[in-house]
């Protein structure tokens, strides 16, 4: 894969809605553009802790123990699914009783995102050298990031109480998706 192959498919599958982004849309809402970008870090580091140790060794256990797969696939879908009830059940409050999007609420949904799972174990493997796949990615992680963030401080935050509902059924979407996926194996 070229660099500019991988830049391509790192760009969309980072662009692509997922639960990472949707709470960076959601902080951008409730929080404002400031807020939100608070966040970036903890995505950054996030991905880069899972994403460069499966970038190097992943794939090579994944394949000694297949198991792996469904039961992270699981996990990933438990915490969406966690985040898509909490977001549901929110109380309809003014912008200024609302809790903001956490650090660690951040770090926890981007580490069981099973995005990282396709850039560590087959995107950035594909294009070497690992490092240069992993710069690249590092670049893009904070541009897409503060484009989501944009997003719902921009759009989304006239959106009221039927935010968090929205935010709430899209998670609640890919937790089934990604719950099907891990029954599947």
């Amino acid at each position: 894969m070229t660099q500019i192959e991988l830049t391509l498919a790192l760009a969309a599958l980072l662009i692509t809605p997922g639960p990472t982004n949707a709470l960076l849309a959601l902080a951008g809402a409730q929080s404002g553009m400031g807020g939100g970008l608070r966040l970036i870090p903890a995505v950054m580091l996030c991905y880069l802790s899972i994403v460069a140790p499966l970038s190097l060794w992943g794939a090579p256990i994944i394949e000694q123990v297949p198991v792996l797969r469904p039961i992270l696939t699981g996990l990933a879908a438990l915490w969406v699914a966690r985040l898509a009830f909490r977001l549901w059940h929110l109380p309809a409050v003014s912008r200024s009783q609302i809790q903001p999007v956490t650090s660690a609420q951040m770090a926890i949904t981007t580490a069981l995102n099973p995005k990282s799972l396709i850039f560590g174990m087959v995107l950035i493997p594909a294009s070497p050298p690992i490092s240069a796949g992993l710069g690249l990615f590092l670049v893009l992680v904070p541009l897409i990031s503060a484009l989501w963030v944009g997003l719902g401080a921009g759009v989304l935050s006239r959106s009221g109480r039927w935010l968090n509902r929205g935010a709430a059924v899209w998670l609640a979407t890919l937790s089934l998706l990604l719950a099907a996926k891990a029954f599947a194996g």
